[in-house]
């Protein structure tokens, strides 16, 4: 069953991340992905019902997060992802964070109340793990940064620090490009 498969590689992928996170500071960087390719469209529903699709966001740059609230580098990662997008606002710029294989009633728990920041930004449910089959994805947290085109530019495994100033210059150099 790839549902299983998936689980089993995601809560190894976040076991790893997890001893990696204790032992450092999360980091600020991402890796360039070569060629650029397309990044697979969805649509998904967020908290509100409201659907979100990323072929409707062509012309903005986006960070698509994969997350889960079990996750400690997601939970970690989370209020600077609300910090980079509170600075960012009013620019061509869009967080979409799909949430991975949980029920919407945990999302909900841990957005409204257990996470002690209030988010923005769309979070989307993913329960079926059907959007991150379609990304290039080994573990939780994992960010794509998706450029005007709808490519996919930078990767980033393992929770970040993405309010830092590293962050956001790729992000205002993807903004600067295909304007």
């Amino acid at each position: 069953m790839q549902g299983g498969r998936l689980t089993v590689r995601l809560l190894a992928g976040a076991i790893l991340m997890m001893a990696a996170a204790g032992a450092m500071a999360l980091p600020t960087s991402m890796t360039p992905i070569q060629g650029r390719p397309d990044a697979p469209d969805f649509q998904l529903k967020d908290l509100d019902g409201q659907s979100h699709s990323l072929a409707d966001l062509r012309g903005k740059v986006v960070l698509v997060n994969f997350w889960a609230s079990w996750c400690p580098p997601c939970r970690e990662e989370m209020p600077s992802i609300q910090r980079l997008y509170k600075d960012l606002k009013g620019r061509d710029f869009q967080v979409l964070a799909v949430n991975v294989g949980e029920e919407e009633s945990n999302v909900f728990s841990f957005a409204r109340g257990q996470l002690g920041t209030k988010i923005t930004f769309p979070l989307l449910l993913d329960p079926d793990a059907k959007v991150i089959n379609r990304f290039p994805v080994k573990g939780l947290p994992t960010s794509f940064l998706v450029d005007r085109k709808g490519r996919l530019a930078y990767k980033a495994v393992g929770g970040r620090s993405m309010d830092k100033p590293a962050f956001k210059k790729r992000i205002v150099n993807l903004l600067g490009q295909g304007q």
